[in-house]
């Protein structure tokens, strides 16, 4: 079987991480991925029409890799949803740390990529303020949460929290006061959904 043959989406995805750890996304090109994968470029834009689907693709993959973490805390039966926001405030965090520290080339390949892929950073976004809603309503029907207005009070949630999750913060993520500043602004804004 040839390479070309054997290339699937998600082989391509993986080899074009590579070369834009390597070369960064200014000089990264479909060329580039190819070659690591050891077929023609042509080969690649069969799977994707163009750099930009393919730069797209690789985007919503590694945003996704943080929603699929976050759903399976949103879906967790018989938690008390004061823990699960916690939970979820803390993964989303946590993910966010782990990605700018343990990856830094990467990381700030992705900050380019999200700014060029405006529509599914939104996307990626507005799932995770649905999850929160999804938690919010939950604490709200059990009488654990008072929101008048569930969905303005997932958003008011993200965008408290922003300091922890936003990726023009991610210089500071590495200071030691970091995570008591993220304690006290977690357990603060659950103290303010149960007033």
């Amino acid at each position: 079987m040839s390479a070309a043959a054997a290339l699937t989406p998600e082989r391509i995805l993986e080899a074009t991480e590579e070369v834009l750890r390597r070369y960064g996304p200014t000089k990264a090109t479909v060329v580039d991925v190819a070659r690591a994968l050891g077929v023609s470029h042509g080969s690649v834009y069969r799977h994707f029409p163009s750099k930009a689907a393919l730069r797209e693709a690789v985007t919503d993959r590694w945003l996704g890799r943080t929603v699929g973490v976050l759903e399976r805390i949103t879906a967790e039966p018989g938690r008390p949803a004061a823990e699960k926001l916690a939970a979820w405030l803390a993964a989303l965090f946590e993910a966010k740390r782990h990605k700018a520290g343990d990856d830094p080339e990467l990381f700030a390949t992705y900050t380019v990529l999200l700014a060029e892929n405006s529509r599914v950073v939104d996307a990626h976004l507005s799932e995770l303020v649905a999850q929160l809603a999804r938690i919010v309503a939950e604490g709200a029907d059990a009488g654990e949460f008072s929101v008048p207005d569930v969905p303005a009070a997932a958003r008011a949630v993200f965008d408290a929290t922003g300091r922890f999750h936003d990726p023009q913060y991610a210089p500071e993520w590495s200071r030691p006061e970091i995570a008591a500043a993220f304690e006290a602004v977690s357990a603060l804004v659950i103290r303010g959904l149960r007033a």
